[in-house]
């Protein structure tokens, strides 16, 4: 016998474990065998199977997953891991949930059953199949063990030769389970032809047809049965319950089908709208569906070209495609509030949408899709400037690269020369003062060197499509400098071994050499600078860019008197030269430079600064363009939002003040709708606006915080606000109408509403609500104001409107009227009779109507029922539902 603690839980006495601990083999055999089978049978629910019951619950996993399935419950997450302390969490965890539904377990610890305690294991599996198979059976009074066995002897009490008095030995002869089902499927199994006296054929008849045509695997062997003096109960009693769960459970489907016959098409059109809202919702969480990974796809392209048409096919987006999707998720919103008020109004259930598809689901998912707009633009802009400075720095890179090449060009074979072997003493002086002269070159382009290195280490970081070719470029670059570093180390060596029979210099070829060489590189750089493009997105910078170029033209003269003091140790020279009638051969020996060359390049830089200077007033036009672009723009968004904030507040006062009839509010919004809608061609003005300043890639406004996207979400919230109250006061007059609310009434109903909307927000949250309740002397426990929440707030968001304040106040005058409006409904079509007659209800209504009603009404039964009678109270629940009598 099933028996409970003080605390009403589920609990069996310790004489009954300590018997299972001496458990008969043949008992454990089939309890093996049938416990197996039953957990089988759910576990093959979620795609598995246990083949040994002490050694597959070891690890817990299994074992959480049968509670899952027939609790329908979510369990603890099971540890993963394969050590023993891993399986005895998951166990615990599946024991403690076993425990929280009200079963207490006696000596079952989780040890014994990750140690594979084949008793333990069954005992528990037992109590399981007790607790959630087996305890909740209730048949007229009785549960669990009892129920059960009641159940079981009704169902056979017609049959001949079948006596249930436990679950042991009244089975054996398998009559039991045959009479089980053919007393609920009689065309499966032709009782008449069994016998008593053939144990093995009714077993064996009984198990094959549940296992085929009622899905209950077998659980029992009919040897096993036959053979044991005493079956075990607990393996009979589990295969016994699967045949109350299969029998009952058809039988509740079979009465809730009839249940929903009589409610179909109790409202089409309204039918209609919940179809419509879930075909638009689904349609326009469709499109976000397949937005937002769009808007979410960060693959950069490689070209500026790539990116602006992009940027182009998001604008594109904002003026062509979102704009209807807003109407839509406005007018959603407007077709629920719609339908529920609707439904409110004929006393139907509040419309629920599918999963997934309720207002605020859209809501959600259109923020969703707000946010990843924004991010999508943001990463837009933020790729244009990184390809912007990655086609500068690739410029730069090419050229100071290519002034590097042309400058170590023939380097190394000079530096591998070994005319020192048979030059003169004047030749090998001059030799090496020509190559401390080459080292100090050397070092000075040590600079463009590492300048080349870490440009390129800037573009591999920015991502930069022709990185391989940039790095194998800066590589032979480094590679080669670092050859003409041992290379000049070795013929340094090799110079100052026959610096010992150099005894004469001459001091000017020295002194014109290394005075030429850094006035050779600052005009090589100042070529470079001159030369050198520049990006800029402000006033101050391009005058910074001015002012510094002023500061380079005011070194000119300076660099000219240099230029001509190195000319003048060159014709001092050659006047030596001719002078003394010196013998030299070839040109300078300390340096490659020459007059010639120096002419050459300082002609270069004076006429590079005309063109920069041409370049820089460009620009500075280009930059007063653009401030003249951010003012127009700022302009006009400092006068647009304030606009927008102002009718928004607007828009929220005159929702919730009292001026005038419903149909004046409603006429007053509609031209105030008029006037904002009027409005929109300086929205479409600002875009145009906007759309320059994006082409002309400016991307910050010191003169306005708004920005386009700012005036964006503004103008839509507010075509939204208008548009939802309008419906609420549409809703209004649908109510008032409906209900027969006075002018006077609905005043009454807004000041109270008014009086307790203490955030002046036009909604009360439930506390507000709550203590309007209480004011207005409702007796209000938990209960009963859950219920009210429930109806005015159907939704759960923990508010509540105008409209569904005025619906419950309405809804509860007029419930108390309802069964009048029945009884004179009533004696008008039937007069004095106590029943009405169908070709009655054909003559005075429609036709349509009075089928609906003929349909749903029961014949009258009283002792003057005449033939077509209807029922009365069939008749009034027809009509008005019988929750409203």
């Amino acid at each position: 016998m099933d028996h409970y603690d003080e605390d009403g839980n589920y609990m069996q006495q310790e004489d009954d474990w300590d018997r299972d601990l001496l458990l008969d083999p043949a008992w454990e055999k089939q309890q093996r065998k049938t416990f197996t089978a039953w957990c089988n049978s759910h576990l093959r629910k979620a795609g598995t199977q246990i083949e040994n019951i002490e050694e597959d619950f070891r690890d817990g996993l299994k074992l959480m997953l049968l509670l899952e399935v027939i609790s329908g419950e979510r369990l603890a997450k099971p540890e993963r891991g394969k050590m023993r302390v891993h399986k005895i969490s998951n166990v615990n965890k599946a024991l403690d949930f076993i425990a929280s539904k009200g079963v207490k377990l006696v000596s079952i610890g989780a040890e014994e059953i990750v140690d594979g305690n084949a008793k333990m294991t069954l005992g528990m599996i037992w109590t399981i199949i007790l607790r959630f198979a087996i305890q909740d059976i209730s048949v007229e009074e009785t549960s669990a063990k009892e129920g059960l066995l009641l159940w079981c002897q009704r169902k056979t009490a017609p049959y001949k030769n079948v006596n249930i008095q436990n679950f042991h030995i009244s089975w054996k002869d398998g009559l039991g389970f045959c009479a089980l089902i053919h007393r609920h499927r009689p065309e499966l199994i032709d009782y008449g032809k069994l016998r008593k006296d053939d144990p093995m054929t009714n077993l064996n008849t009984a198990f094959d047809v549940a296992e085929k045509y009622l899905d209950i695997p077998k659980m029992l062997d009919a040897e096993d049965i036959i053979s044991t003096l005493r079956p075990d109960e607990k393996a009979v009693m589990t295969y016994v319950s699967c045949y109350y769960h299969a029998f009952s459970g058809k039988q509740k489907a079979e009465t809730a089908a009839n249940r929903i016959c009589k409610v179909l098409a109790v409202n089409q059109e309204n039918e209609q709208l919940m179809e419509d809202y879930e075909k638009l919702a689904s349609d326009l969480l469709e499109w976000i569906r397949r937005t937002i990974p769009w808007l979410e796809n960060r693959m950069p392209e490689n070209t500026m070209q790539a990116m602006q048409q992009k940027l182009e096919d998001f604008r594109d987006y904002r003026r062509l495609h979102k704009p209807p999707k807003v109407q839509e998720k406005c007018q959603l919103e407007i077709n629920f509030n719609t339908l529920q008020t609707k439904l409110r109004l004929s006393n139907r259930p509040a419309f629920m949408p599918s999963e997934g598809k309720m207002v605020s689901d859209i809501n959600n998912a259109w923020g969703n899709l707000e946010g990843a707009e924004k991010g999508y633009e943001e990463w837009l802009l933020n790729e244009i400037r990184r390809l912007e400075r990655l086609d500068h720095l690739a410029e730069k890179f090419r050229q100071k690269a290519a002034i590097h090449e042309a400058w170590t060009d023939g380097k190394e074979d000079m530096l591998q020369k070994r005319d020192y072997e048979t030059a003169s003493l004047s030749e090998i002086k001059a030799l090496l003062k020509k190559h401390e002269a080459f080292e100090s070159d050397l070092a000075a382009h040590q600079d463009r060197v590492e300048q080349i290195a870490a440009i390129a280490q800037e573009l591999n970081e920015l991502d930069y499509y022709d990185s391989p070719s940039v790095n194998a470029r800066c590589q032979k670059i480094c590679d080669q400098w670092d050859a003409l570093g041992v290379l000049t180390q070795k013929r340094s060596e090799a110079l100052q071994r026959t610096e010992k029979l150099l005894e004469t210099i001459d001091q000017l070829y020295l002194e014109f050499a290394k005075r030429a060489a850094p006035f050779n590189n600052w005009m090589e750089g100042a070529m470079e600078d001159l030369q050198d493009t520049f990006i800029v997105h402000t006033i101050e910078e391009i005058q910074g860019l001015s002012t510094a170029h002023e500061q380079f033209k005011a070194t000119l003269p300076e660099a000219d008197k240099e230029r001509q003091a190195i000319l003048g140790i060159h014709n001092e020279i050659a006047k030596i030269v001719q002078t003394y009638h010196v013998n030299i051969a070839g040109t300078n020996p300390y340096t490659t430079i020459n007059p010639q060359e120096v002419n050459a390049k300082w002609d270069k830089v004076r006429q590079l600064v005309p063109q920069r200077d041409q370049a820089l007033i460009e620009e500075h036009a280009r930059q007063q363009n653009n401030e003249r672009l951010r003012r127009q723009f700022a302009t006009q968004a400092n006068v647009i939002g304030p606009w927008i904030q102002n009718k928004m507040e607007e828009i929220g006062r005159i929702s919730i003040e009292m001026h005038g009839t419903l149909e004046d509010q409603l006429t007053h919004l509609r031209q105030y709708e008029k006037s904002i809608v009027n409005y929109k061609p300086k929205i479409d003005q600002l875009e145009g606006d906007h759309q320059l300043i994006q082409e002309a890639l400016i991307f910050d406004n010191k003169h306005t915080n708004y920005t386009m996207e700012h005036i964006r979400v503004g103008w839509e919230q507010l075509l939204t606000t208008i548009a939802r109250t309008i419906n609420e006061i549409e809703n209004q007059i649908l109510t008032r109408d409906a209900k027969g609310i006075t002018q006077e009434q609905l005043n009454e109903f807004r000041a109270s509403f008014n009086h307790f909307d203490r955030k002046r927000t036009g909604i009360m949250d439930a506390e507000d609500f709550k203590t309007c309740l209480i004011s207005m002397g409702y007796n209000l426990g938990e209960n009963e104001f859950s219920r009210i929440m429930s109806v005015v707030d159907p939704n759960r968001m923990g508010i509540v409107t105008f409209q569904a304040f005025i619906d419950f106040m309405s809804r509860e005058a007029a419930d108390t009227d309802t069964a009048d409006q029945v009884m004179a409904s009533f004696k008008v079509l039937a007069g004095d009779k106590n029943y009405i007659l169908a070709d009655e209800l054909r003559r005075e209504l429609p036709p349509d109507q009075a089928e609906y009603c003929i349909a749903r009404m029961a014949p009258y039964t009283g002792p003057d029922a005449v033939p077509g009678a209807l029922d009365y109270m069939s008749f009034s629940t027809a009509l008005y539902g019988e929750s409203d009598l």
